[in-house]
């Protein structure tokens, strides 16, 4: 059962709960959605809000839910969920159920988000700011060349986090 809580009580290190332990991105309605797992964003205070940032890419079929919809979820699991991450992360939506091929059971926020049951954290956002990275302002040319050597940069989305979810 997911109780509603407050952003700012996640008593996690950010750091670990997405490089470390990954989480999934999921945009879409109740009907038609998808998710992704993700291991590079953060979270803080921006603009007087709190926020979280995530990087998707075009070719990642999550990348079209969400260009279409104002809204995401970022879902966080503890490790024994790690086998299903890794599905949701090596499978493509457009081909595959990736929802029943990891066993994760879709729970739907009361604003009609997506987010996963077995999650311990989940944040709801909305979307504030979208840009694609541009190699022309990495400072850091090396990051580019390692990262982006196909010139397949990513999306970074600053959202909002209008709700927080604790599995309880």
């Amino acid at each position: 059962m997911m109780i509603k809580m407050d952003p700012r009580d996640i008593e996690r290190n950010v750091i670990r709960l997405i490089g470390d332990d990954w989480m999934l991105v999921s945009a879409g309605t109740e009907t038609k959605f998808n998710t992704m797992t993700a291991s590079w964003g953060g979270m803080g205070f921006l603009w007087n809000k709190p926020v979280a940032f995530v990087f998707i890419r075009p070719q990642r079929y999550t990348f079209e839910f969400t260009e279409r919809y104002d809204t995401l979820t970022l879902s966080f699991f503890d490790p024994r969920y790690r086998k299903a991450l890794s599905v949701c992360g090596s499978h493509s939506g457009r081909d595959t159920d990736k929802v029943a091929l990891s066993g994760l059971t879709p729970w739907y926020t009361p604003s009609g988000n997506v987010a996963f049951g077995e999650a311990t954290w989940v944040l709801e956002g909305r979307k504030l700011y979208a840009e694609m990275l541009d190699p022309a302002r990495f400072v850091d040319a090396s990051l580019s060349e390692k990262w982006y050597a196909s010139g397949d940069f990513h999306k970074m989305y600053v959202v909002e986090i209008t709700d927080a979810w604790k599995n309880g």
